[in-house]
């Protein structure tokens, strides 16, 4: 075949990737990732409330030009490239990230007024301020006569679309009110593209409709006014400011327009695909199909899977959307709100001597400024590696420890922001190197629970394929999910999975495949590397995790009545066995 590439292009929480695959073999020809430069790693916090979380829409437009012309620039040192070859462009973003924007369809922070206003910028996927709104959302929807989160897991959380367009209604009427509509990042960008951001003819992608704002074909589409304006008569009006119809991730929302396709210095008319979910799109691009459970490690996990068909509700997921992820099939969604954060959190609590006492001391005298910077940043990476390395000479169970993964709240399948983490079993001899190997089995924990919930309503998982940072960089933690859950890990051979997928659909809108299976059984497939379980280790963590689950159910819901009595004492008779 003529020479094809696809270009992916991949907005993460911090950063944003680009990436061109060579159609015909599956080489990643080109590369670049651009790190946004607005707030503390490209989100704009509130010291005052840890669950504020924004992000600049400017940082994406700078991301895209920036990503895009280095992944060419890499690409053109390989021969027989040229950038005229490129057929498609696939857009993946985080979700559920809502951009409120004006009659153009741009940002209302691109608009003097509202300039530098948070609450006008894109409402980050982690952002949870609006959790009260998300508890009325689930209170109503269950007295109304139709439950909207039927297919939502049954429980709405508070981060998605509608509790975030509720929570601005509530705390800024003006931006509120100023919004001609509010366009998740995954459609807004592709809108840009084409060069047609009326908020009115914008594709909306099925995937972050169906999964974040209960949009259904039962139901004609997306909740009626009069339940929104049962949720607060603030809302009155907002269902004419939103859409009917979605999409899948196949469909060309239209051609590269001049304007970009100068910018980027590519082809005019080049095919634009729906965008969809980082997640969703990682799933494609690790080989998803029937039975086989993606999961996305980094800041916080997905879990994804499809189905031929599904006729049962599963309770606590992040809902079941027919062609979210691969058109035709049914698309489930369940993750874990902090993993990689979970871990990033305490390496920051151990090296704080590093940054706030290090300047203070006579060393600092010493060292330059930029010195001094360069110490604390290879500190980040030299801290883990060490805690790694102790962590990993233990037995398991040895440290009598236990952690609830709840660090950022609970996404799947408690569905509550408003659980928070905990360690078990701590004394006067508990080190380092323990704590960070409990919270890591912590997520390991919060794993099996997400995969049990699946099996429990009858979606088999026949195999774990795993893709992201956590699952390329660290063996040690692999090794424990593997031990933990009794089941082989899985690598993706692509390490860039969620931009290899935005690819595949872009080449798949480009004509350069039939269908999503195809373009997967070209491109995608799997390292040689699989973390098999330890029959041993198995055993204990077997026993761990009733603990665990104890703790969770005892925590988490209303309905659990035990006592807690024989956690702790579990928990020390398992130390001195390991330690024995």
């Amino acid at each position: 075949m003529d020479k094809k590439y696809s270009l992916g292009v991949d907005y993460g929480t911090n950063s944003v990737r680009a990436l061109i695959v060579d159609l015909a073999t599956g080489e990643e020809v080109g590369t670049c990732v651009y790190a946004y430069p607005s707030g503390k790693d490209g989100i704009i916090l509130d010291d005052n409330d840890a669950n504020f979380a924004r992000e600049n829409p400017m940082d994406f437009v700078l991301g895209m030009e920036v990503s895009v012309k280095g992944a060419i620039e890499q690409a053109s040192s390989v021969a027989g490239f040229s950038s005229g070859d490129i057929i498609g462009i696939g857009i993946d973003t985080t979700g559920s990230t809502p951009i409120p924007v004006g009659e153009d369809g741009m940002p209302l922070s691109f608009q003097d007024r509202f300039k530098g206003n948070p609450n006008a910028m894109a409402w980050l996927w982690k952002d949870h301020t609006s959790h009260e709104e998300a508890e009325l959302i689930n209170r109503k929807a269950h007295e109304y006569k139709i439950d909207y989160t039927k297919y939502s897991g049954g429980i709405y959380s508070s981060e998605w679309f509608f509790s975030k367009i509720f929570h601005l209604a509530n705390v800024d009427p003006e931006v509120f009110n100023a919004a001609a509509s509010f366009v998740e990042h995954c459609d807004w960008m592709p809108a840009l593209l084409s060069g047609n951001t009326d908020p009115k003819q914008i594709k909306r992608s099925r995937c972050a409709a169906g999964h974040k704002a209960m949009w259904h074909e039962e139901w004609g589409g997306l909740p009626s006014q009069d339940f929104l304006s049962s949720l607060s008569p603030k809302l009155d009006g907002l269902y004419a400011k939103l859409y009917t119809d979605t999409f899948t991730s196949d469909t060309n929302v239209g051609g590269l327009c001049a304007e970009w396709a100068g910018k980027l210095g590519l082809r005019e008319g080049i095919a634009v695909s729906v965008g969809a979910f980082d997640a969703h799109m990682g799933a494609v691009g690790a080989g998803i199909k029937p039975g086989a459970l993606v999961k996305i490690m980094g800041t916080s996990t997905c879990d994804m899977m499809v189905a031929p068909e599904l006729h049962t509700q599963i309770k606590g997921i992040c809902g079941q959307v027919d062609g979210s992820v691969v058109p035709g099939m049914v698309g489930l969604e369940a993750g874990q709100s902090a993993v990689g954060d979970i871990f990033a959190w305490y390496r920051d609590q151990i090296r704080w001597p590093i940054e706030n006492l290090l300047p203070l001391s006579s060393i600092s005298s010493v060292l330059t400024g930029d010195k001094l910077a360069e110490l604390m940043e290879e500190a980040k990476g030299l801290f883990f590696s060490v805690l790694t390395d102790r962590a990993s000479k233990f037995k398991t169970g040895q440290s009598g420890l236990l952690a609830l993964d709840w660090l950022n709240g609970n996404r799947t399948v408690l569905v509550d922001p408003n659980l928070s983490g905990a360690i078990i079993g701590l004394t006067l001899g508990t080190k380092p190197e323990e704590i960070f190997m409990s919270l890591i089995e912590a997520t390991a924990y919060g794993a099996r629970v997400i995969i049990e919930r699946f099996e429990e309503y009858g979606v088999k998982v026949d195999q774990i394929i795993t893709c992201g940072g956590l699952a390329e960089k660290n063996p040690f933690l692999m090794q424990i999910y593997a031990d933990v859950t009794g089941r082989p890990m899985k690598v993706s051979r692509s390490s860039q999975t969620c931009a290899l997928g935005a690819a595949l659909f872009g080449a798949v809108a480009g004509g350069a495949f039939a269908n999503v299976e195809q373009a997967q059984s070209a491109i995608s497939g799997l390292k040689d590397v699989v973390y098999t379980p330890d029959p041993e280790n198995s055993k204990t963590y077997n026993k761990l995790f009733r603990y665990y689950k104890t703790l969770h159910d005892s925590l988490g819901t209303r309905e659990y009545s035990d006592h807690l009595y024989e956690v702790m004492k579990g928990l020390l008779e398992i130390k001195r066995s390991a330690r024995a």
